[in-house]
């Protein structure tokens, strides 16, 4: 094995450890939420550290791939994919930061009728599910797991459109943070469901050397 296979191979298991770090951080996220845990609210915001190091980590190991052994073909598009893919998973882990914020912001958990009208139980599946397909896309070099990710966006477009009517109807002053925080949570699951489609992207461009994103639909 040359030093620059060994160089990639360590970068794959570090953009592993990138994804499964991000993805308990959404487990985590997920069960503060409905069960109204600050302990593990707080436990989300202090592990959001740990995963900007590793960020910076993988950056500094693809800018130096890219500047010691000047990697061409896929090498060069498996390099710059794990840049991009580090950055988007960054951002993941910021919104489930950003919603344990708000969890504990809150000294009474979020309307339990809102919470059913804005069907954020459902987002949160949808984007576990997208989170889960990128991992296996990722370790199996899978594309059509990947495309799946597509779909899946789509369903969490079409629940996010109907989040503000939804927060309408169940507003009343006595809850009016609560109502604000739960709305800006299910834009925050919305933008996580953008950032694991470019991921999905992203993996077929390296796996592909196609830019799906660029592509217009027949």
């Amino acid at each position: 094995m040359t030093q620059l296979e060994q160089e990639l191979k360590d970068l794959r298991i570090e953009l592993l450890n990138m994804f499964i770090a991000v993805n308990k951080q959404l487990l985590k996220t997920e069960k503060a939420f409905f069960d109204f845990d600050k302990d593990i609210a707080y436990e989300v915001y202090n592990a959001e550290k740990r995963i900007n190091a590793l960020e910076l980590k993988i950056d500094r190991d693809c800018e130096n791939i890219l500047a010691l052994y000047s990697p061409v073909a896929v090498d060069l598009r498996f390099v710059l994919s794990v840049y991009k893919i580090n950055h988007e998973l960054e951002r993941i882990a910021d919104i489930a930061e950003g919603i344990c914020k708000y969890i504990n912001g809150l000294s009474k958990p979020f309307p339990s009728k809102a919470v059913e009208d804005v069907r954020i139980a459902e987002m949160f599946i949808q984007c576990k599910s997208m989170m889960e397909d990128v991992i296996v896309a990722f370790e199996n070099e899978d594309t059509s797991t990947a495309r799946k990710v597509f779909k899946k966006d789509e369903f969490l477009n079409e629940i996010n459109e109907g989040g503000s009517a939804n927060i309408i109807k169940n507003y009343n002053e006595q809850d009016a943070k609560s109502l604000f925080f739960l709305l800006s949570c299910v834009r925050k699951l919305e933008r996580a469901g953008d950032l694991n489609k470019n991921i999905a992207e992203e993996l077929i461009f390296s796996i592909e050397s196609k830019v799906v994103k660029h592509q217009k639909k027949k």
